[in-house]
């Protein structure tokens, strides 16, 4: 990975769900996370979710602030190595 901060996007939903209720963050900006460990929890007309990180990095922005509906394939947050 590079210095540079990735963005890191909302993973389809299946079942022909493509929108989902932001309802937590489980990672802060500036915590470290490691593939697999949760970053947010989604919410929708059938589950709660949650996302995982793809890949080990530091939180550097989150893109959607809590009670936000979010979009298959839309910017969640932006990850960098350390």
């Amino acid at each position: 990975m590079s210095d540079s901060p990735v963005d890191m996007h909302v993973p389809g939903f299946g079942h022909g769900l493509d929108e989902a209720l932001l309802i937590e963050w489980a990672a802060g900006v500036g915590d470290r996370v490691e593939r697999g460990d949760v970053v947010a929890v989604v919410e929708t007309d059938k589950a709660s979710t949650e996302i995982v990180a793809e890949r080990d990095g530091r939180v550097t922005t989150h893109a959607a602030a809590v009670g936000t509906i979010l979009r298959s394939g839309d910017v969640l947050y932006q990850l960098a190595a350390d």
